[in-house]
């Protein structure tokens, strides 16, 4: 039997943005932009928690709910740095880490035993370690299954340790809400609770195959996961497996609706540097490239172009993803937001012809050249410069470029 950590730190963004200004501990906090932007919270202290404040919540909702709140735009670099630093402390206790946001980690601790003690112990060890290497606290959950694992750390949190003894995995997750079990959304619950399913001991007691009929694969998926299993999704592989993305996606909703065509094209450039960064970050080449495009009144067009070789550079994909626009752009029409995604992922490019292929590898060793640069410096440290005019502030809580453990071909 296996045995895992789900690490999760408490209020990450927040708490090292306490590091840096004292004066913020113990106060309602919100990072993620200013009061009157746009855009979402990407997180709460827990004293802004108090007043309804959470994660993903639009910015001026937050603002309505907790008007005393200190709004603060965050740092990216900060967080990364702290997020390379917890990576590293988790690799002392398991070689087997896979670090699936900036602020969370799953660990499989089986065979450590001789090291660092039972999980308790090692557990105890590991949060001590953080706290005193890096002034931050984390939440662990201890459990046979990862999905068990991190609702355990949820339930821990803040700042505790949550052990779900083996063959207790029913017991521990009946009595909670199925918005508990990791993939579920407010969609899913809401289709769930119209069947009378609130809880995960109510979900546990359905017959797979009703549950396959009413909800397809994820119905099965969400059997499993309530007697305690890994399944679907992120659990399907093991950790610190290759989990290559099936696509990759940068998108920025506009602080004011804007119809400047060299601040859109710019913006374009900007997300397309971000999509391209990580399509080399994880060794792959996209074949198709798609443009998300939404105006003022909240109509949304997507439109895609599939190219004659895979790419990951970002001036091949900007330029498809240019063209996309002036293509479909209404003219003078106001915008909103706008959206770059790859998809059609591939381990290479494909053939090229001799010409193309001399100005393709040109191109790469400079983005890799870039790549190293941002590395070092931040991701706004360098940029081509049509997408100077695009800048604007990165969503530090999804997609994050630089991930821990999840390095760019040196050889590229």
């Amino acid at each position: 039997m296996r045995t895992y950590f789900h690490v999760d730190m408490d209020a990450f963004f927040v708490s090292v943005e306490e590091l840096f200004d004292d004066s913020l501990k113990g106060k309602p906090v919100v990072v993620g932009g200013q009061s009157n932007q746009r855009g979402v919270v990407s997180a709460a202290s827990y004293a802004a928690r108090k007043f309804g404040v959470h994660s993903a919540m639009p910015l001026r909702t937050a603002y309505r709910l907790c008007p005393q709140a200190i709004f603060v735009d965050g740092h990216p670099e900060r967080y990364r740095d702290y997020s390379r630093r917890i990576y590293t402390i988790l690799k002392t206790f398991s070689p087997q880490v896979e670090m699936a946001s900036v602020d969370e980690a799953y660990m499989d601790i089986t065979g450590t035993e001789r090291l660092h003690g039972p999980p308790l112990a090692a557990a105890h060890q590991l949060h001590d370690k953080v706290k005193r290497e890096t002034a931050l606290n984390c939440s662990i959950g201890i459990a046979a299954s990862r999905m068990v694992a991190k609702v355990a750390s949820d339930q821990a949190k803040p700042n505790g340790i949550l052990w779900v003894l083996p063959a207790e995995e029913a017991r521990f997750l009946a009595p909670l809400d199925v918005r508990k079990i990791p993939g579920v959304g407010k969609v899913t619950e809401k289709n769930l609770q119209a069947w009378g399913i609130r809880k995960v001991g109510d979900l546990a007691k359905l017959d797979d195959g009703f549950l396959s009929q009413h909800f397809g694969q994820w119905g099965l998926a969400l059997a499993g996961k309530s007697r305690g299993l890994d399944a679907g999704g992120w659990f399907d592989g093991e950790v610190g497996e290759d989990g290559n993305p099936k696509s990759i996606s940068h998108e920025t909703t506009f602080n004011e609706d804007t119809a400047d065509i060299e601040t859109l094209e710019s913006t374009l450039l900007r997300l397309s540097e971000m999509v391209g960064r990580r399509l080399r970050e994880h060794q792959l080449y996209a074949r198709t490239v798609q443009l998300k495009l939404r105006y003022s009144d909240f109509s949304t067009i997507t439109r895609a172009h599939s190219l004659d070789h895979a790419t990951q550079l970002d001036t091949e994909i900007f330029r498809e993803i240019r063209a996309l626009f002036r293509e479909n752009c209404k003219a003078k029409a106001k915008i909103r937001l706008l959206g770059v995604h790859a998809s059609g992922l591939e381990p290479g490019e494909g053939q090229l012809n001799l010409l193309v292929e001399d100005k393709t590898n040109r191109w790469r060793k400079a983005l890799t050249a870039v790549d190293h640069i941002r590395d070092k410096f931040g991701e706004d440290s360098v940029s081509l410069a049509t997408g100077l005019k695009g800048r604007f502030r990165e969503r530090v809580h999804e997609n994050p470029a630089g991930l821990p453990g999840k390095t760019p071909r040196e050889d590229q």
